[in-house]
């Protein structure tokens, strides 16, 4: 921002002229990493209730990335003051380098939830985890969300969120920047 505001010495800069700096560096950033999200109203959920992360089914070429989003969706749950979310047994994803998981795996994570009388359950999919192919080489994720009644199966609330990065930013940073932005009003309506 120095660069853009800083004149001769001795010159005055003017106000207008650094105003227009501003907005033109905020507009160029608002093109260079751009995200598109849908969400649903927040849900009304019970405070204190038992909760679990679904396994995320991986749609994407991309070994694990359900595994990796799952991971950075738990934390920030648990982040947001969600106490109460039991993992499930790892026995119920069997995601490997060469066979992503999928609904019959999610399936019986659900019936293992309704076991062990768990409320909510936040279930997620990977529909792109990358990074673009080029120069820059820009990180790219789309990702989807829905909270689960685990006694009925009923959606109540579902997200759908996508967006590209830096060139410099890491996949896992903007897997968190999107995820953080989906989950908030859930971790508000929890609390």
């Amino acid at each position: 921002m120095a660069l853009l505001t800083t004149a001769p010495a001795g010159a005055p800069v003017s106000r207008s002229r650094a105003w227009r700096s501003l907005a033109l560096a905020c507009c160029l950033s608002l093109l260079a990493a751009c995200t598109t999200m849908d969400a649903g109203p927040p849900p009304k959920l019970e405070s204190n209730a038992r909760w679990t992360v679904l396994p995320f089914i991986n749609h994407t070429e991309t070994p694990q990335a359900g595994l990796r989003a799952e991971s950075i969706a738990e934390n920030l749950l648990r982040a947001g003051g969600v106490s109460k979310l039991t993992r499930y047994p790892s026995s119920l994803n069997t995601e490997t380098l060469f066979e992503p998981m999928d609904r019959k795996q999610r399936d019986a994570a659900l019936e293992w939830a309704r076991r062990e009388n768990i409320r909510y359950a936040l279930a997620g999919g990977v529909d792109e985890w990358r990074y673009k192919v080029g120069i820059d080489g820009e990180p790219a994720v789309g990702l989807t969300l829905q909270v689960i009644d685990v006694n009925s199966g009923d959606v109540l609330w579902a997200s759908a969120a996508g967006g590209t990065g830096w060139s410099r930013e890491a996949l896992s940073a903007l897997a968190q920047k999107l995820l953080r932005g989906q989950l908030a009003p859930v971790i508000n309506a929890a609390r």
